[in-house]
């Protein structure tokens, strides 16, 4: 019996060198900004004990950082040529406005650190690239966003194809990037090495 099977609806995730245009980031000046900035931000860290969030993130504390240190500046430039390639590969009719950083901040999560499932609302695209990812760091978890409607659905076989799967884990390297629509649910499960995890992360808002 033959049919007619198709994929609908793709949930596009994009994965990339950071300096793929060749501009060169120099991973120990970065982790080293990311550790002094979190040392300096009294109120960052602050926030962080106040919201039982491990470690350290700027989030809800710095909102300029390219302004701070240059080599976020760079990385900057960098993410809008990742973000304009992704906006046209997923097709967005963008009209005369433009995908626009809307925030970019720094995650440096410990060991048993663990950062719970979460969507980025009012933005369009959201990513991460990568500072320091020691060996057993955590990967990044991808959650299908029709899980909440299959109440009454079988689990899947085990190696069920990619795009079938509940889950999708990606496990990065220093220097990579990722981007993926804001609404897709991810998160970091617990950091199993003794070393830290850091990461950049953004969010790009349109016009």
């Amino acid at each position: 019996m033959s049919a007619d099977i198709r994929s609908l609806f793709a949930t596009r995730l994009y994965r990339a060198r950071l300096d793929l245009s060749g501009a060169v980031i120099d991973a120990d000046e970065l982790e080293a900004s990311c550790y002094s900035i979190a040392e300096d931000d009294e109120a960052g860290q602050e926030w962080c004990e106040e919201n039982g969030y491990p470690g350290y993130t700027s989030y809800a504390s710095l909102t300029d950082l390219a302004w701070r240190f240059p080599i976020f500046g760079e990385i900057v430039k960098l993410l809008d040529q990742h973000v304009a390639a992704f906006a046209k590969d997923l097709e967005f009719d963008l009209g005369e406005r433009e995908l626009k950083l809307e925030d970019l901040w720094i995650n440096i999560l410990p060991e048993g650190g663990t950062h719970s499932s979460h969507i980025h609302p009012h933005s369009v695209i959201s990513g991460t690239t990568y500072v320091a990812m020691p060996d057993g760091a955590s990967a990044l978890k991808l959650e299908d966003p029709r899980l909440p409607m299959m109440m009454a659905a079988p689990t899947r076989v085990k190696g069920a194809r990619e795009e079938l799967k509940s889950f999708v884990y990606v496990a990065p390297e220093v220097g990579d990037v990722l981007l993926w629509e804001s609404w897709l649910r991810h998160e970091v499960p617990m950091n199993q090495s003794e070393d830290d995890r850091i990461s950049v992360s953004f969010n790009y808002s349109w016009g």
